[in-house]
């Protein structure tokens, strides 16, 4: 079987993101860039299950500029066995991400989607969504246990009340939560050899996506700082500010 893992290209998850004097986005000069975190763990699922005998091909896709190349070659250093760049300057939106993610999958036709499910610099948790009904394949969200049982897959997803678990009939796709596994250090060996895997690059009209946007950013501004706690004497002076003040109870 052979499973495609999509990786995004976003600020390291060590660094503090600082927004332009503009407030038009996020500034991205001179910034470290990784993994998204939790494309990380799908890459690292989708090798556990290679290492198993589930899976005998793993593919690497990016969309993002020609430096996602170094996100796709860490995935390949992970044991990803090739990738593929969709190259574009343009800042994909999720909607635009599935479409050619569907285009690329009717190419390569994996049994299973594996991904993560949110990328931490827009938060949108929606491509994989998007994806499933796009491809009107079954999805499973929130993956915390994956396994391969011959044509089917079993997710143990998390919800808010515990635990969930899905069989889906494959192909599929999945996304993977924090708590799915501890991704690997690419070891100094699995480096080099990734320098010599494959990596395809093509262009977005290759697959013929149109990437005009529908949505427009008015404004990124940094949180609220946190203003100083104050100490209380006793439980009763504590639920009657939160009362009057806070307004939680």
């Amino acid at each position: 079987m052979k499973v495609l893992v999509p990786v995004k290209r976003v600020i390291d998850s060590n660094v503090k993101a600082r927004v332009r004097p503009d407030q038009t986005g996020v500034d991205l000069a001179n910034v470290k860039m990784s993994m998204n975190p939790f494309c990380e763990i799908a890459v690292e699922e989708a090798v556990r299950l290679k290492e198993k005998g589930a899976a005998d091909e793993i593919v690497v896709v990016s969309i993002g500029p020609i430096q996602a190349q170094e996100t796709i070659r860490t995935a390949l250093a992970m044991g990803a066995d090739r990738g593929v760049l969709i190259q574009t300057d343009v800042d994909v939106e999720p909607l635009e991400v599935a479409k050619l993610l569907k285009a690329v999958i009717e190419k390569e036709a994996p049994g299973l989607v594996l991904m993560g499910k949110q990328a931490i610099d827009g938060d949108n948790n929606a491509v994989g969504q998007m994806l499933s009904a796009l491809l009107d394949w079954p999805q499973a969200t929130f993956a915390s246990k994956v396994e391969i049982d011959g044509s089917k897959v079993k997710v143990t997803r998390e919800v808010d009340g515990g635990l969930q678990t899905l069989e889906l009939d494959l192909p599929a796709v999945v996304t993977a939560d924090l708590r799915l596994n501890e991704p690997r250090y690419a070891s100094l060996p699995n480096i080099m050899k990734a320098k010599k895997k494959i990596i395809d690059i093509t262009a977005v009209a290759d697959y013929g996506v149109d990437l005009a946007g529908h949505l427009k950013v008015l404004k990124v501004t940094d949180p609220p700082k946190r203003t100083a706690g104050v100490k209380v004497e006793n439980a009763a002076e504590l639920v009657a500010k939160l009362k009057t003040e806070a307004g939680v109870i």
